[in-house]
């Protein structure tokens, strides 16, 4: 008994999981995640001003000040502007969107890895998978929650990338945050595809992973009940 329990339960690599929507979508699932982590993890970028000191607009500057993730500007500083029209004061960017993003990218950290633990599983244990549904239902309640998770940490993200782009671009900097003893103009703006396709991909997973559930769902007790094997019913009545 003992043999026959390892055997079922044991390694049996078959990629034929991989043909099928369950393990199809998972490996887009893992793909996809990979690029939502990179896109808005390993962004940085700069603004940069032109400013003169008034009244005169003498000693004109090139200013710029540099961020990346996780995005918290009101750490970052402009730089080439110290004793800078007699004055010592440092500038800033003003803001902290470090929640959103890290949020964001944890989350899809998080799917990264459960989709190689759930590959895993379906390659080598899928017989396990099919013979014991808790691990169907298992799976399928992670796959709602991850569906949730990409919905509020997109949105979330989406919504921060919206501010740093409003507190991050020259023109909206010179016409609200520009100090009065400088004269400023804008400098080029800022390209933020990268961040953009964060986004994209962000509501992109979303769309995998609550397709992905239906897929799941068809795997659980919950869309087909296991037959009833009683052993004291008899067989049916048969009809005269």
């Amino acid at each position: 008994m003992n043999r026959l329990t390892q055997k079922m339960s044991g390694l049996q690599l078959n990629f034929s999981s991989l043909k099928e929507p369950l393990g199809f979508i998972k490996v887009l699932e893992w793909f996809f995640s990979i690029f939502s982590f990179a896109t808005c993890g390993g962004y940085s970028g700069q603004t940069s001003l032109n400013v003169s000191c008034r009244p005169n607009m003498t000693d004109n500057r090139s200013i710029e000040a540099s961020f990346a993730y996780p995005f918290r500007l009101n750490n970052v500083k402009f730089k080439g502007i110290d004793n800078f029209c007699g004055t010592t004061e440092e500038w800033h960017l003003t803001g902290d969107y470090s929640s959103s993003a890290e949020f964001y990218v944890t989350i899809a950290v998080f799917a990264f890895l459960y989709c190689i633990g759930a590959l895993v599983f379906y390659l080598g244990f899928r017989h396990v998978y099919e013979e014991s549904k808790k691990w169907a239902l298992i799976d399928f309640i992670i796959t709602l929650i991850f569906t949730f998770l990409w919905l509020v940490s997109s949105s979330a993200w989406a919504k921060g990338l919206t501010d740093i782009k409003s507190v991050t671009s020259p023109s909206n900097i010179v016409a609200h945050a520009c100090p009065k003893e400088y004269f400023c103009s804008p400098g080029p703006e800022l390209h933020m595809g990268r961040l953009n396709t964060s986004v994209a991909f962000g509501f992109l997973n979303l769309i995998l992973w609550a397709g992905n559930a239906w897929f799941v769902y068809k795997e659980t007790n919950l869309h087909t009940p296991p037959p009833s094997s009683d052993p004291e019913q008899g067989p049916p009545p048969s009809s005269k």
